[in-house]
C-alpha cells in the first residue's frame, strides 16, 4: 500500500501567504490604477491606451510608474470627487428638507382654515407666505 505524506511545513504556509497578499494588492493597485486613468479627463485615448498597454505586458512596472508619475495628482483627483459628491449629498438633503418644511406649514395653515381659527384671508396671506 503507497502512502501519500503530505510534507507542508509552516514556512510555505507563511510563503503560500505572502504571495496570496502579493497578488491581491497587485489586482487592488491595477483596479485602481485603471479606475483613475478612465476617469481622467486631461488625457486622451491615446495616454489612456498607452497606461493599459504598459499595465497588462509590464504589470508591476507599468503600476509603479503610473504611481510614482501621477501619485499627487490621483490623490487630489479623489479628493476633488469626493468633495464634490459630498456636495451633492449636502444640497439634497437641503432641497429635501426645505420641502418637508413648507409642507409641514402648508399643512398646518390648512388644518387651521378647516378648524375654523383662522379666516379664508388669513388663510390666504400666509399661503403666500409660506409659498414664498
Amino acid at each position: 500500500m503507497i502512502t501519500a505524506e503530505v510534507d507542508y511545513p509552516l514556512l510555505d504556509i507563511f510563503w503560500t501567504t505572502l504571495v496570496f497578499f502579493g497578488w491581491f494588492l497587485w489586482i487592488w493597485l491595477l483596479i485602481r490604477v485603471y479606475g483613475d486613468v478612465f476617469r481622467r479627463r486631461d488625457i486622451g485615448a491615446g495616454a489612456k491606451t498607452g497606461w493599459v498597454v504598459l499595465t497588462i505586458f509590464l504589470p508591476l512596472i507599468g503600476c509603479f510608474a503610473y504611481l510614482i508619475t501621477q501619485g499627487r495628482s490621483m490623490a487630489e483627483r479623489a479628493e476633488r470627487e469626493a468633495a464634490q459628491k459630498r456636495q451633492a449629498l449636502e444640497d439634497h438633503v437641503r432641497t429635501v428638507a426645505a420641502e418637508s418644511a413648507g409642507e409641514d406649514q402648508t399643512a398646518k395653515v390648512r388644518s387651521l382654515l378647516e378648524s375654523g381659527a383662522i379666516t379664508q384671508q388669513e388663510y390666504e396671506r400666509m399661503s403666500l407666505k409660506v409659498s414664498g
